[in-house]
């Protein structure tokens, strides 16, 4: 349904052209994520560096997308969606071509580093901008259908990026990420009208923003999914930075095959949210939420055993990896909706920090993952952990507030 407040209006986009736009605008953060994880280990030997100073390219783009998420998602309540997405989404092109030329490592950090300031506004304003337009069931729905085309950029890029890697070098990776960033900023420009009808400039002010954050924070109906979401998909992110050390270190394969390899988790994401498109005809979103999440949890104990078990080979790393990204296609359509439907005025900002949570969740998980010397001892306790983070989130939720 389009949002009651709006309804005597037409709507500016359509279900299939939203969708279409917010799925091309919220892959591009987590495309130039796994579109580079390939080439990590050759960047290493490229610049003459060490893996350490590789991986914090990895985690300076994080810190960029996690904190700007909370910067462009409040302008966009402030100023509207179209200006923020131009301007941000133009700094994610610039520095694309600065990483495109880098010629040293310090150079790829800042190149990252902006990078991830840009494209935050892609996911921040997208899910705004589809609060803007759709509430309920209807939300779940378009949210559902852009995970099933989200899953597919993602996830085929790295096998794109080890065949650039392959054919080319580690160049055409970031040239590949110029021409995403035009199209992205081409498609806004003149495809995307403006959705947020009532703009409001107070958003802007520093205090009013700390105000926001702060009642969001506070709102249980916000903080519970938003945490849920944090350590779930937060996993994914955290696998995207651990998976290129197992699979190429560890068991030995070729970037290419790595990025082969990876197409497990994509095939299985998409299966799950075509499976989650057919029970939101049956049944509500949310009844969906519990059933991923055990899968998840199922999948985390499966890497403790697999760790203490087996040597760790394609089947053993990817089998609870492809479990873990069935279930998180249950978990995202309904808490996603549910995080940011009570919040209609401020839906930039809810959004934004939604994407916080998420990307911070990845961002901690990587950061603490760092920390120990063995990927495949990372994997066994850091993803599960997060699992069960998610798992007591979801039930503190649910749980009737005292009182």
């Amino acid at each position: 349904m389009i949002d009651g407040s709006s309804s005597h209006h037409r709507p500016v986009m359509s279900t299939a052209k939203a969708t279409l736009v917010a799925s091309v605008m919220t892959a591009l953060g987590p495309i130039s994520l796994s579109l580079y994880t390939p080439a990590m280990p050759t960047l290493a030997a490229a610049f003459g560096s060490t893996l350490a100073a590789v991986k914090l390219t990895m985690s300076l783009y994080f810190v960029g997308f996690s904190v700007s998420q909370l910067i462009c998602g409040p302008l966009s309540d402030a100023f509207g969606r179209r200006p923020i997405k131009i301007v941000f989404l133009s700094l994610y092109l610039a520095a694309s071509i600065l990483a495109t030329f880098a010629h040293s490592i310090e150079v790829l950090m800042v190149a990252r580093l902006i990078q991830g300031i840009g494209a935050a506004a892609g996911i921040a304003v997208a899910r705004a901008m589809v609060r803007d337009l759709f509430v309920g069931q209807e939300s779940a729905r378009v949210m559902n259908a852009i995970g099933i085309f989200l899953a597919i950029g993602p996830a085929v890029s790295p096998t794109l990026g080890g065949l650039m890697l392959q054919l080319f070098d580690w160049r055409a990776i970031f040239e590949l990420m110029v021409g995403y960033g035009l199209a992205v900023v081409l498609m806004v420009i003149f495809l995307v009208p403006e959705t947020n009808r009532a703009p409001q400039i107070a958003h802007a002010h520093p205090a009013e923003l700390v105000r926001v954050y702060a009642s969001l924070l506070a709102d249980r109906r916000f903080i519970f999914p938003g945490v849920t979401l944090g350590m779930s998909v937060g996993g994914i992110y955290t696998l995207a930075t651990i998976l290129p050390f197992v699979l190429i270190d560890k068991v030995g394969l070729s970037p290419t095959l790595f990025g082969y390899s990876m197409m497990i988790q994509t095939c299985s994401y998409i299966l799950g949210g075509l499976v989650v498109r057919q029970f939101l005809k049956l049944a509500t979103a949310a009844r969906l939420v519990l059933p991923g999440l055990i899968l998840c949890l199922v999948a985390g104990a499966a890497f403790i055993i697999d760790h203490a078990a087996f040597p760790p080979s394609v089947l053993s790393v990817m089998l609870p990896v492809a479990v873990f990204a069935f279930g998180i296609a249950f978990v995202t359509p309904s808490l996603t909706t549910d995080a940011l439907a009570p919040f209609a005025e401020t839906a930039g900002a809810a959004s934004a920090l939604l994407g916080f949570c998420q990307m911070g969740g990845g961002l901690l998980g990587s950061l603490v993952a760092a920390l120990f010397p063995d990927a495949t001892l990372a994997l066994a306790v850091v993803l599960p952990a997060m699992m069960a983070i998610a798992a007591i989130a979801h039930a503190l939720g649910n749980a009737k507030p005292a009182g």
